[in-house]
């Protein structure tokens, strides 16, 4: 992202998925023979058109991303099926195929987890010796980021706000890993749960998970980089790590390449669900942006901690949280206590008309079935046995082999 953008001009959009072994269930750490098998040679990245495909941290994790900045949200939950097919063909012949959602229900990361062996090892090997990635908020998480540009300061400050307030929303549309080691949590968001604290050791990289109100570069370069970059230096003695990959709030500036990273969602069980979710996530920020909501400064007025006051619970209980906060609810126009599911009906009721009709149904069926996290709890239906677990989750696989959504 060399070139600067101006706001919503373009987009990137990156999926994760794990790989499962077929007659097991576990995690399958062949995310090398698959590059290998598409490249001729191991490589960790590569180009397929419109989509690009790379490795991650763990050995069983493959990303699809917008292959650059795209200006069509409308084509691309087409063009990363046609990946997943093409993914799920090759991967035929290791016995092994692409699972959706946030986390495996049934791994052991203790005992399942194998990092990246190949190119960028001595970061991962580094960040496995400070942090031990051997733990559910390493080696199991899966989600979907969203990447949106700015062109100076001003666009920053207006784009960083609206995303700010926006954030305590995001679990209440797309938690999706309600199950971890065969058990119900109690947090329709395990992901985000473990997010917050899975960097405990250097506190300073997640901070509160919602960002500081810092609204220019310089400001966030001394807010948040310089205390980062203090932090790692005594771990880091060789200067292996960037501050900006460092940075793991729930939304990152990403001034290496003028955007801002949202990182807050879930995956979900096929690209439709997650382009839309994507699609009414930026159209409730242009609402933002363009003040037809709260103006600017009511919008940079929110703390980190009040926000995160009203992210918590969310995490937990989804999209039937109650809002009780009338100053945070006026942001978006709503008058009284609302669930979080009332508030994305209300927003989504305010964007409809700028979204193109093939996102309805899936945006439609989140809101009136709950999100994935819900309605893959509906369908255990309290019976936490393997067996059951698996076939709900093959479920998942089926429609993610499908492009269709999830529905009990």
């Amino acid at each position: 992202m060399n070139k600067k953008y101006h706001l919503f001009e373009v987009y990137g959009i990156e999926l994760e998925y794990m790989l499962i072994d077929n007659a097991t269930f576990k995690v399958s750490p062949k995310v090398d023979a698959l590059l290998t098998k598409k490249n001729g040679a191991l490589t960790s990245d590569i180009d397929n058109g419109a989509i690009a495909w790379s490795n991650e941290l763990v050995a069983h994790v493959v990303e699809l991303k917008t292959n650059g900045p795209t200006k069509d949200l409308d084509n691309l939950s087409e063009a990363f099926y046609k990946n997943i097919i093409e993914i799920n063909n090759l991967l035929d012949g290791e016995n092994t195929k692409l699972l959706p959602t946030a986390a495996h229900p049934l791994m052991n990361p203790i005992t399942d987890t194998q990092l990246w062996k190949h190119s960028y090892s001595e970061v991962y090997e580094l960040y496995n010796r400070i942090f031990d990635c051997k733990g559910h908020g390493w080696s199991n998480v899966q989600s979907t980021h969203i990447n949106l540009p700015f062109f100076d300061d001003k666009e920053f400050e207006k784009l960083h706000a609206a995303i700010r307030v926006l954030l305590p929303l995001i679990p209440g549309l797309c938690a999706s890993s309600p199950i971890l080691e065969g058990k119900n949590t109690g947090f329709k968001d395990t992901r985000l749960e473990y997010y917050k604290t899975n960097q405990k050791e250097i506190p300073e990289m997640t901070g509160l998970v919602i960002p500081e109100r810092v609204f220019t570069k310089l400001d966030y370069y001394s807010t948040i980089f310089e205390p980062i970059k203090k932090a790692i230096k005594p771990k880091d003695t060789k200067g292996i790590l960037d501050h900006h990959f460092l940075n793991s709030r729930g939304a990152i500036a990403r001034f290496d390449r003028n955007a801002i990273e949202i990182r807050l969602v879930d995956i979900q069980e096929c690209p439709q669900a997650d382009i839309a979710i994507c699609v009414l996530i930026i159209e409730t920020l242009k609402l933002l942006v363009n003040k037809q909501l709260a103006p600017l400064s009511d919008q940079k007025s929110w703390t980190k901690e009040e926000l995160f006051s009203i992210f918590n619970p969310i995490i937990k209980d989804g999209e039937t949280y109650e809002i009780t906060d009338l100053k945070y609810l006026q942001l978006f126009h709503i008058p009284e206590n609302a669930t979080v599911n009332t508030v994305w009906k209300h927003l989504y009721s305010l964007t409809k008309a700028t979204i193109h009709e093939s996102h309805y149904h899936a945006i439609e069926t989140i809101l009136e079935e709950g999100t994935l996290a819900t309605r893959i709890l509906k369908a255990v239906d309290n019976d936490y046995s393997e067996t059951q677990i698996k076939s709900v989750y093959s479920k998942l696989a089926e429609c993610l082999k499908t492009n269709t959504l999830f529905s009990v």
